[in-house]
């Protein structure tokens, strides 16, 4: 696992390898609404102790600005080159803002990702409880699947797959970052588009979640993330996943747990 604490864009000075998946949770430019459906706007969760520290703040300074177009051509550029052979081409997965899905679809063609598959993760609470008294809440996250032309490498062993993804909580990984996902959901991902020993890279690393979930399962993993807090803390947790000789073990049982797994599907552009 490397996770470099830099901007992806200063890639070159690294020398890593070509991906056969990049996978990001990019920014959602919400600024300082980030906060806005959630409980800890308010002291202690509860909105009769007024508004805490968190109110009106961003998650971290870089979720105003993030450029799609520069991510996109990073992504493009590090992602393996289409082979001949079948069942064999790269892929990248985004997670992002529902209404970040188009601006996605379009700018990805510009950088010779013209296909896609849309993906929900579904989970069973919501962290919209300050709308709780909407008759709807929202309780999913969404993402793409981008591709070139070819159909990315799927390892789903011939069976039907779905593009609704239920969402594993994670109770054991340490939170590092406001929208860190699980390893669990990511080790899905990962193993259906990756074999063992290929490489993973995470442009926006975050709390080093996707290097984890690489490296339980046998893949090598390259992040980059610029926030001087979240890499150290990051870090920390590689380094301590990396002494835990558990994590072998780990692997094969998600390995085998997950190729039996019905994961993905949706309908190309």
């Amino acid at each position: 696992m490397n996770l470099f604490h830099d901007h992806f864009q200063n890639y070159k000075r690294y020398n890593i390898p070509k991906a056969q998946l990049v996978i990001a949770d990019i920014p959602y430019n919400i600024g300082i609404n980030a906060y806005g459906s959630n409980p800890a706007w308010y002291i202690d969760g509860d909105n009769a102790n007024g508004e805490s520290a968190l109110a009106g703040k961003e998650f971290f300074d870089t979720d105003k600005d993030f450029r799609i177009p520069e991510f996109l051509h990073f992504c493009s550029t590090m992602m393996l080159k289409e082979p001949k052979e079948a069942g064999c081409a790269p892929a990248m997965i985004v997670f992002c803002a529902f209404e970040q899905q188009f601006q996605l679809i379009e700018e990805a063609k510009k950088h010779g990702l013209n296909k896609y598959i849309n993906l929900v993760f579904r989970k069973n609470f919501s962290a919209q409880v300050l709308k709780a008294n909407m008759r709807v809440v929202g309780n999913c996250e969404y993402g793409l699947i981008l591709y070139r032309d070819k159909l990315p490498k799927f390892n789903n062993h011939g069976k039907m797959v779905f593009n609704c993804i239920d969402w594993e909580k994670d109770s054991t990984a340490p939170k590092i970052h406001p929208t860190q996902k699980p390893v669990q959901l990511l080790e899905r991902l990962i193993s259906v588009f990756t074999d063992e020993g290929d490489t993973v890279i995470d442009p926006c690393a975050g709390s080093g979640a996707t290097l984890i979930a690489a490296h339980n399962l046998g893949r090598k993993g390259y992040g980059f993330e610029i926030k001087k807090d979240f890499h150290r803390k990051a870090s920390e947790w590689i380094k301590q996943s990396e002494g835990q000789g558990s994590l072998i073990s780990f692997k094969s049982n998600n390995a085998r747990r997950y190729e039996q797994s019905e994961l993905l599907a949706g309908v190309t552009a």
